[in-house]
């Protein structure tokens, strides 16, 4: 049979292996995996081989005789931190990234998914990043209200949301445009709150970087103005908060924007609620009290894609399982369900909040193509 090198390299970089220990894992020389990979003359896959990797990554033989995964390149990225990213953990990401695209190909080609509305702003447009986060809350009608759930407004304006499920925890989250349509990849290792806000750091890239640096300080400070000041806007803040707020008094506050405490922290010193030294004695008391790893009084559950509830939903009804989905794509099954908070497409689906699915169904059309 004829195999993909690419393919090879992709699955082996996704299951952050190098050459030497995949060689190992598959009992085959590393010479061998690298030759494979090259594509090198003469030098072809026997079945035999195939079979031992396939096994060893984990994933289905015809994986690997599929065309080229949908590329994605480094430069296009934005990862929060990534000088603390190690290589084999970017490339891991990266190829997350990769697959979303190919996804997101199949899901176009059978349903009819909401069209961008995400506004691709130069710097002239907006000034500063508060600024760029009240533009589009003008431009999306949402006026100083709170963000009931992050994942469905950002889905309802067309951006492309799938979940990680990356065990490192330099890897966040990350966004990119392809073409014009944006993506953002959220990792579920976080808290709730930290993933609302890391939603919204990507959506300020998106927003504000589309055409200028997506990376460094400077662009990273910029998406959390943003974020900040899309999720807590400065007339909402201002109408709840009081001067020199408490700790205590922050903890119960910030539920009204569904933040982390750290958040409000910052966003109160922002505002001008608390002074230097206030700020400081907050931030020492978020410390002391293990606040900064453990949530006080936060959310329950993750927010998870209501794109994909309705997919489920149109698959059932159309006689499709999961195997069948899995055999088109040629993923192992803990790929998709990585990419898809931890959902898959299988027949059944837990949906402990009915009436927020509910009440946000009307947002998403979403239409069978074929």
């Amino acid at each position: 049979m004829t195999y993909n090198p690419q393919r090879l390299r992709f699955a082996r970089q996704r299951r952050r292996l190098t050459i030497k220990a995949l060689a190992e894992a598959a009992q085959l020389d590393s010479k061998t995996i690298s030759a494979y990979e090259n594509g090198t003359s003469g030098q072809l896959p026997t079945d035999s081989s195939m079979a031992k990797i396939a096994l060893a990554l984990n994933y289905p033989l015809h994986f690997f005789q599929k065309d080229n995964t949908p590329k994605l390149l480094d430069d296009a990225v934005s990862f929060r931190a990534a000088t603390k990213i190690s290589q084999k953990n970017k490339n891991a990401a990266i190829r997350a990234g990769e697959l979303a695209k190919e996804f997101n190909e199949w899901l176009e080609a059978n349903f009819a998914l909401p069209a961008n509305q995400v506004p691709a702003l130069e710097p002239i447009e907006y000034g500063d990043a508060a600024t760029a986060a009240e533009i589009l809350r003008q431009d999306w009608q949402l006026g100083e209200r709170a963000i009931h759930n992050m994942v469905h407004l950002l889905e309802s304006k067309g951006v492309r949301v799938f979940s990680l499920a990356e065990n490192c925890l330099a890897v966040d989250a990350f966004s990119f445009w392809e073409d014009d349509t944006p993506y953002i990849l959220l990792n579920r290792m976080k808290s709730p709150e930290r993933s609302r806000f890391d939603a919204a750091h990507e959506l300020g890239h998106l927003v504000m970087h589309k055409f200028t640096q997506n990376k460094g300080p400077e662009a990273e400070r910029q998406a959390n103005e943003f974020a900040s000041a899309f999720l807590m806007p400065e007339a909402s803040v201002k109408s709840i908060l009081k001067p020199t707020p408490s700790i205590q008094q922050l903890i119960m506050q910030k539920q009204n924007w569904k933040v982390s405490l750290a958040a409000l922290v910052r966003r109160s010193k922002e505002l001008g609620f608390s002074t230097d030294w206030h700020y400081r004695q907050l931030s020492i008391q978020l410390a002391k009290q293990g606040y900064r790893t453990h949530e006080p009084q936060g959310l329950k559950e993750h927010e998870t894609s209501l794109i994909l509830h309705k997919v489920i939903n149109a698959l059932r009804n159309r006689g499709v399982t999961q195997t069948q989905i899995l055999e088109k794509l040629g993923w192992p099954i803990d790929e998709l369900k990585s990419l898809t908070f931890g959902i898959g497409l299988g027949l059944h689906i837990i949906m402990t909040n009915v009436h927020q699915i509910n009440n946000t169904s009307n947002q998403i059309k979403l239409q069978i193509v074929k």
